[in-house]
């Protein structure tokens, strides 16, 4: 599989993906929807981001739609259309719509830990083995993710609550705006032994653009995808 702007190529058409809360698996959903975006959906006519997290009322992915939706990438997800009502845990039944879109490629950004994946289990036919890649997002700076017991208990328990198996890893290991290529590196170890306890595979790594330089990682990591800091409202900086 040849990689494509340093990242893997996704080799289904549905690519779910789940994670700790803070984890940064929106983050990672909302980057790749516009690298995706950015170089064409290969196969495919179209190109949909399906929030289904409607257990966390911050940095979802649909507080993006605009800028998404200007880049090409379709957006669904809550029921109402107006932002003063997308705290509501209700999704709309659109979401069904890119699912069964055969010509549509399709990024699921799910709720956070295995209660936020549960969602999956209402829509549980639109991803067959042969038809989505389910993905994990680990954060080794998290408390709950910081070491191979605590990352395994949280797979597992996604996989027990959502009856589906994770199918590759991606490291998002971050401290903010005081990530480094040692961060990078670190959470690169940590995902390396969850994959080889679990035989899961390693997806990609990330970093932060305009934190991370690109010539501090680049060539350290076979599949590496950095992320442009879209979820990241600037009062985090304050």
């Amino acid at each position: 599989m040849e990689p494509f702007n340093g990242i893997r190529e996704p080799d289904r058409r549905v690519m779910v993906v789940t994670g700790h809360y803070g984890g940064g698996k929106t983050e990672f959903c909302v980057s790749l929807a516009m690298r995706l975006a950015a170089r064409g959906c290969g196969p495919y006519k179209r190109l949909a981001l399906v929030d289904l997290d409607i257990a966390n009322t911050y940095f979802r992915s649909r507080e993006r739609k605009a800028e998404l939706e200007r880049a090409g990438v379709a957006v669904y997800g809550n029921a109402y259309e107006h932002e003063i009502t997308a705290e509501l845990p209700a999704l709309g039944a659109n979401i069904r719509a890119p699912l069964e879109d055969a010509d549509c490629r399709v990024i699921v950004d799910v709720g956070g830990n295995d209660s936020g994946a549960v969602v999956l289990n209402q829509f549980g036919k639109y991803f067959a083995p042969e038809e989505a890649l389910f993905l994990i997002v680990v954060n080794a700076n998290r408390p709950e993710t910081r070491d191979l017991a605590g990352a395994l208990e949280h797979l597992r328990a996604i996989e027990a609550k959502t009856r589906r198996n994770i199918d590759g890893v991606i490291n998002n290991c971050h401290l903010l705006l005081e990530t480094d290529a040692a961060c990078v590196s670190k959470g690169h170890a940590l995902c390396e032994a969850l994959c080889a306890e679990t035989g899961k595979f390693l997806w990609c790594d990330t970093y932060p653009m305009g934190i991370v330089p690109e010539s501090e990682v680049a060539g350290k990591f076979e599949y590496l995808l950095p992320l442009g800091m879209y979820m990241r409202p600037s009062w985090i900086d304050k």
